[in-house]
């Protein structure tokens, strides 16, 4: 095989305030404030995931990364001789804390280095970034490291986009599609609203069982469905026991009917009479578990499919692991469930050991009175 050029860029921060209940990480004050509240950088560990499916074509591929944080460094320790473009140094003064214009100012260094495929590791503010570096035709491929990754720019996993740009780089998967670039409003979402904005397309390769769907939002209309699931899980809930709450606006219909206020971007912890913590990080559900069992609701995101990995992070796999798979129960609107198109649930916890104990099949609450059993895999 001729030898083929790989691009690669890491945002080091990305992901970084998803644990702790921050809900995104842009901004060096958001960054600084994670890093304040215990939070540890994860986008190393995506992204070697991704590289670890490219090593048998290690001898067959040059890589070309930004230096030390931004690709190197994971590269070189995947087995990889990077190739180093720079011609600007890195901040100092915050070590592995990078900038937007950091990641635009290497993918037209890549771009223009002739690369066959960029791979990219963040979230959906990187992929904005990519797309305002190298536009929409030039192809590119992200590697899911985010908090909110709305954007269908990216692998169902960073297992998936390490296999996915190695059949594209092989020629086995040479179709390329443009993908949507969303993005939310951090400030906005931290404060409870949606506030979600097409930013244009990237040129992705596309295989449909590696890359994910854009996010969806649940129809106004749909109201009425999600209360008959709130009517149902109410009847579930046992009298005393709490319940961590996940993100959205089904979960939030659970509350509503409680009479207890919702944080739509957090989780919060409930009983069947009380609120009893809301929007909290992994520490503090860590910590309430010391204390008592706590149950977990969660919904899917909608287009997408992701029950862990996308959005609520704070659901780490520390925090499934101690809950307990058979103290997890799952609500979906009917037509969102139809809009999979029999694709699975997914997750994509980060821990290999969680996404199994995850993985198999699983109840879902539809409507009152009315479950199916669908398939989760990792």
């Amino acid at each position: 095989m001729e030898s083929k050029r790989l691009g690669l860029i890491v945002n080091p921060i990305a992901g970084i305030g998803g644990r702790v209940g921050l809900k995104g990480s842009d901004g060096l004050e958001i960054q600084q404030r994670a890093l304040a509240l215990g939070a540890e950088p994860l986008a190393q560990e995506r992204a070697a995931a991704a590289l670890n499916a490219l090593r048998p074509l290690l001898a067959d591929i040059k890589l070309l990364a930004p230096p030390d944080a931004m690709g190197e460094a994971i590269a070189r320790c995947c087995g990889f001789n990077p190739l180093v473009i720079t011609d600007r140094n890195l901040p100092a003064e915050f070590p592995g804390v990078t900038s937007a214009e950091d990641t635009r100012y290497f993918a037209r260094l890549l771009r223009d280095a002739g690369v066959d495929l960029i791979l990219f590791a963040g979230g959906d503010g990187t992929a904005r970034d990519m797309f305002e570096a190298v536009g929409s035709h030039f192809p590119v491929l992200g590697i899911p490291a985010g908090v909110k990754i709305h954007s269908a720019v990216y692998g169902v996993s960073p297992r998936s986009a390490g296999d996915l740009a190695a059949e594209f780089l092989l020629g086995r998967r040479s179709r390329l599609r443009e993908a949507e670039v969303l993005d939310l409003d951090e400030a906005a979402y931290r404060q409870g609203r949606m506030s979600t904005r097409l930013y244009g397309y990237l040129s992705v390769p596309y295989w449909r069982e590696l890359l994910q769907n854009r996010k969806v939002s649940t129809p106004a209309g749909e109201a009425a469905q999600a209360q008959s699931i709130a009517a149902d899980v109410i009847e579930r809930m046992q009298p005393g026991l709490a319940y961590l709450l996940g993100p959205g606006t089904t979960t939030r219909a659970i509350a509503e009917r409680l009479g207890l206020p919702k944080t739509l971007v957090g989780v919060d912890i409930v009983t069947r009479d009380k609120l009893l913590e809301t929007d909290v990080g992994e520490r503090r559900i860590l910590e309430m578990l010391e204390q008592r069992p706590l149950g977990l609701i969660v919904t899917p995101i909608g287009g997408q499919g992701f029950l862990f990995g996308r959005g609520n992070q704070q659901l780490s796999p520390q925090v499934i692991r101690r809950v307990g798979r058979e103290n997890i129960l799952v609500i979906c609107l009917a037509s969102k469930i139809a809009a999979l198109q029999g694709r699975p649930l997914l997750v994509d916890t980060g821990d290999p050991q969680a996404d199994r104990l995850l993985a198999g099949y699983i109840e879902v609450v539809t409507g009152y009175h009315e479950k199916i059993i669908y398939k989760v895999t990792a």
